[in-house]
């Protein structure tokens, strides 16, 4: 049985990055090469208050998995966050990383904001945020799913 380790992500550049671009890449989804780019010109660094990336490593120290918390830039709600940049490797789908991982960042969360959102189209993504807790809904702007924490933490 192999050990993940979940770690914040204090300077992305020190890990290797090459899987998970090449991979998100191949599979149509831009959003690690943006997390790249914006991390490089300084506009998204997760290191605003109630902000953080975190990364899921393997026996063998390998970056498998990443997603960070952002506060909502869609919305003027202080108690907004929004997950972004989540994406898993492929060989590690399926295994409980998504859920080891999306758990860590709710852990965060529960400590800045009452409501997390995000954003995707596919429905392999809808179905595992909606199996880890997440409602499908527009009632926040530019997102397709939700959670309101203290539910969430009720559950948890």
């Amino acid at each position: 049985m192999e050990i993940y380790k979940v770690k914040q992500l204090n300077n992305l550049f020190s890990y290797d990055l090459t899987i998970l671009i090449k991979q998100s890449k191949e599979e149509g989804f831009r959003f690690i090469e943006r997390l790249v780019n914006d991390y490089k010109n300084g506009s998204n660094t997760f290191r605003n208050s109630g902000e953080a990336l975190f990364g899921v490593f393997n026996e063998k120290e390998e970056l498998i998995a990443i997603g960070g918390l952002n506060k909502n830039p869609y919305s003027q709600k202080q108690y907004v966050g929004r997950i972004r940049r989540f994406y898993v490797t492929k060989e590690y789908r399926r295994n409980g990383i998504g859920s080891l991982l999306i758990k860590r960042i709710i852990k965060e969360a529960v400590k800045y904001y009452k409501i997390v959102v995000l954003h995707t189209d596919t429905k392999q993504a809808d179905h595992f945020y909606s199996s880890v807790g997440f409602l499908k809904g527009d009632l926040y702007p530019d997102s397709t799913h939700y959670i309101e924490l203290k539910n969430y933490m009720l559950l948890n």
